[in-house]
C-alpha cells in the first residue's frame, strides 16, 4: 500500500504525465455525459420497454460497448463500433488491393490518407446502421413526425459517432493510452456495477443465494487471471547475437531472445470479430420482407445460439492469424537480425531464418487463437448455466479481454513515463507488459 501511494506521488510530480491523465479523464467525462443526452424527438420516459429489450442478446452487447447509450437512445447510441467495422474493411483492402498496399508503405502521409478514407467509410457504415437502430425505438416514444424524426436522428447519430472518434483521437494525441480502446473500455466498465448488483439481487432472491454469488465471483477472478496470461503470454526463442547494438555502443557475444507471443494479436481479433457479428443487425429493418432473412437475423441476434458462437469463434481464429501476420513479419525480423549480426544456431540467415520464425509462429498461433475463441464464447455457457445476461458478459468474452488488454496497455504507458524519469515502475517485480509485449498496441 505504501509503495502504491508513493507511485501516485511520483505520477503527480511529473507535470506532463499529470496533465495527460487529467486530459484523458476530462475527455472521458465528456463522453459519459454525452451518452446520457437523448435524441431530439424521443421521450425518455417511454423507453422502459426498449431498455429491457436491449439488455439481452447481441443488442445487450451493443449497449455494453456504448456504456448504456444504446438503450438510452442517446446521441452516442452507435458508439465507436462503426469506426471499428470501417477499420477492418480498410485493413483487409491493404492485403487485396495494390493501391492500399502502396499507401501503407508511404509512411506518415500514407497513414493520414488511410485514416481519412476510414472516416469516410465510417459514415457509409453509419448510413446503413443508423436507420436499423431507429427501427428498434418504439413508436410511442417518438414525439416527431416519422419522416422528420428519421432524417434528423440519422444525421445526429452520424455526427455523434464522428464526435466520439474525435474524442478518441484527442486522447491518443494529448492523453494517456489509446483513445479508441479507452472509450470502448469505459463503456464496458460503466455497465459492470449494474451487472454485479443485478446478479447479486437475483441470487439472493433466487436459487443458490450468497454462496452461489461468491462462487461466481471466484470463477470470474480466475477467468481474469487466465485472460492476463493470454494477453501477456510470450514464448522466447534464443538467438545468439554476434553483436548487440544499443544506441552507439556495441556488446559482443550476448545471448538474446526473440519474443514470440502465444497471442501476439492481443484482443484485436475479438474486437474485429465482434464488429463483424454486429453487422447482421443492420438488416433488421429488412427482415420482415423475407422468411430466410428473418431467420438469419434472429440466429445472429442471440449470442447463445450455435450459429452465432461457431461463426464468432471461426472469425476470431481467422483474425488472429490475420492480425499476427500484420504485426509480426518474419521476413523483416530475419533481415533485422542479419543487419545486426544476429543468427539462430543451426539456421542459415536470410530466407531460412524467416521460414523458421514463420513455422514457430504458426505453431504457437493456432493453440493461442483456439484458446482465445474459447474464452470469447464463454459468456454463452455462463448464460446457459443461469447467470444473468448482463453479468455473463464479463465471464471471458469480448468485454473481459478488452478490459484486461486496455488496462495493461495504459499501465505500461504510465510506467514508461515513470521509468524514463528514473522513478520506480508500477511493478517492482518487472515491467508491465502491454498487448504488444512492451509497447502499447492500438486499435
Amino acid at each position: 500500500m505504501k509503495a502504491f501511494i508513493q507511485t501516485i506521488k511520483n505520477i503527480y510530480k511529473i507535470e506532463e504525465l499529470r496533465s495527460r491523465i487529467g486530459f484523458t479523464l476530462f475527455i472521458i467525462l465528456i463522453y459519459r455525459l454525452g451518452s446520457k443526452v437523448v435524441l431530439p424527438g424521443v421521450d425518455p420516459g417511454r423507453l422502459q420497454d426498449f431498455a429491457e429489450r436491449t439488455s439481452e442478446g447481441v443488442l445487450g452487447l451493443l449497449d455494453m460497448f456504448s456504456g448504456g447509450a444504446f438503450s438510452n437512445a442517446s446521441i452516442f447510441a452507435l458508439g465507436i463500433m462503426p469506426y471499428i467495422s470501417a477499420s477492418i474493411i480498410i485493413q483487409l483492402l491493404t492485403i487485396a488491393i495494390p493501391y492500399f498496399q502502396r499507401m501503407q508503405k508511404e509512411g506518415e502521409s500514407g497513414r493520414r490518407k488511410m485514416n481519412q478514407i476510414t472516416r469516410y467509410l465510417t459514415v457509409v457504415v453509419l448510413i446503413l446502421q443508423a436507420p436499423a437502430y431507429l427501427t428498434q425505438i418504439p413508436m410511442e416514444a417518438r414525439l416527431m413526425a416519422p419522416g422528420m424524426f428519421q432524417l434528423t436522428s440519422v444525421i445526429i447519430l452520424i455526427a455523434g459517432t464522428i464526435f466520439v472518434m474525435w474524442l478518441g483521437e484527442r486522447i491518443t494525441e494529448k492523453g494517456i493510452g489509446n483513445g479508441i480502446s479507452l472509450i470502448i473500455m469505459i463503456g464496458i466498465i460503466a455497465r459492470l456495477p449494474f451487472a454485479i448488483t443485478s446478479e447479486f439481487t437475483d441470487r439472493l432472491n433466487g436459487q443458490g443465494g450468497l454462496v452461489a454469488f461468491l462462487v461466481e465471483i471466484i470463477f470470474l477472478l480466475l477467468v481474469i487471471a487466465v485472460s492476463i496470461l493470454l494477453v501477456q503470454g510470450t514464448r522466447r526463442i534464443p538467438v545468439q547475437y554476434a553483436k548487440r547494438i544499443v544506441g552507439n555502443k556495441q556488446y559482443g557475444g550476448v545471448r538474446q531472445y526473440i519474443p514470440l507471443k502465444v497471442n501476439a494479436a492481443g484482443v484485436m481479433p475479438i474486437i474485429f470479430a465482434q464488429a463483424i457479428m454486429f453487422l447482421p443487425l443492420s438488416f433488421a429493418r429488412f427482415s420482415e420482407s423475407g422468411e430466410a432473412l428473418s431467420k438469419f437475423v434472429s440466429a445472429f441476434s442471440r449470442y447463445t445460439s450455435v450459429w452465432y458462437n461457431v461463426t464468432f469463434a471461426l472469425l476470431i481464429i481467422v483474425f488472429t492469424y490475420f492480425y499476427t501476420a500484420i504485426i509480426m513479419n518474419p521476413t523483416q525480423m530475419a533481415e533485422d537480425m542479419k543487419k545486426n549480426g544476429g543468427f539462430i544456431p543451426g539456421v542459415k540467415p536470410g530466407k531460412k531464418t524467416s521460414e523458421f520464425i514463420d513455422s514457430i509462429m504458426s505453431k504457437i498461433t493456432l493453440p493461442g487463437s483456439i484458446f482465445l475463441a474459447l474464452v470469447a464464447i464463454m459468456p454463452a455457457f455462463a448464460t446457459l448455466m443461469g447467470i444473468q445476461d448482463s453479468f455473463a458478459q464479463f465471464f471471458g468474452g469480448t468485454s473481459l479481454l478488452i478490459l484486461v488488454g486496455v488496462v495493461l496497455d495504459t499501465l505500461q504507458q504510465i510506467e514508461s513515463h515513470l521509468l524514463m524519469r528514473h522513478y520506480d515502475g508500477l511493478m517492482k517485480s518487472g515491467r508491465v507488459k502491454g498487448r504488444a509485449g512492451g509497447a502499447a498496441s492500438s486499435i
